[in-house]
């Protein structure tokens, strides 16, 4: 049974899924607003080019890695990114970020999740965007936060998966920002660790 998340609201992923959690998938799907053209005819939509990353935090809040288009894979090797989809175009999921938890080294407390609008379009031009946890074992969806609040922001930090007294949690963050990568969101990012 997947828990559609509220902003701020926190969960234990073992709970949620029923199980214990070793492999999870960061899902990240949008569409472009369709234009209506000349008196109603031939509607079009951009291309909005989203971008997932995440960034590794240790305990003092230091990054330690970063996740993203231009870097498919931490150098632990436990994080991985499925590749960067320029419209988000088609159905499911655009963009994944792949965690294996069990081999995130134990000096990673948090790792967080942002999206960014790297040609640069607000999320006013983007619907039906959400990101989603996904057990990858099974391909059940654990936890979804849609990311439908629309408006002149172009990034936004989504959630956060944490340690916390042994086992993982994640942080529905939802806070909107501005950047075309993760790198222009790290001031904000520190708030939330």
């Amino acid at each position: 049974m997947s828990v559609n998340l509220q902003k701020g609201q926190k969960i234990s992923l073992d709970k949620e899924a029923g199980q214990s959690l070793n492999h999870v998938a960061m899902g990240l799907g949008w569409d472009a607003v369709k234009s209506k053209g000349f008196l109603g005819f031939g509607s079009k939509s951009a291309d909005i080019d989203l971008d997932a990353s995440c960034v590794l935090f240790d305990d003092a809040n230091r990054p330690l890695d970063v996740v993203w288009f231009r870097q498919l894979k931490s150098r632990d090797g436990s994080v991985f990114h499925t590749g960067d989809n320029r419209t988000g175009a088609g159905d499911g999921d655009d963009e994944q970020i792949n965690v294996t938890l069990g081999q995130v080294p134990e000096h990673v407390k948090s790792i967080v999740f942002t999206v960014n609008s790297f040609t640069g379009q607000s999320f006013s031009q983007v619907e039906n965007a959400y990101c989603r946890l996904v057990n990858a074992n099974n391909g059940k969806e654990v936890a979804r936060f849609n990311l439908t609040v629309q408006g002149s922001h172009s990034a936004q930090i989504m959630a956060k998966l944490y340690r916390h007294n042994g086992e993982w949690k994640m942080h529905a963050i939802g806070e909107n920002g501005t950047g075309r990568t993760f790198d222009d969101l790290m001031p904000q990012i520190a708030a939330h660790l």
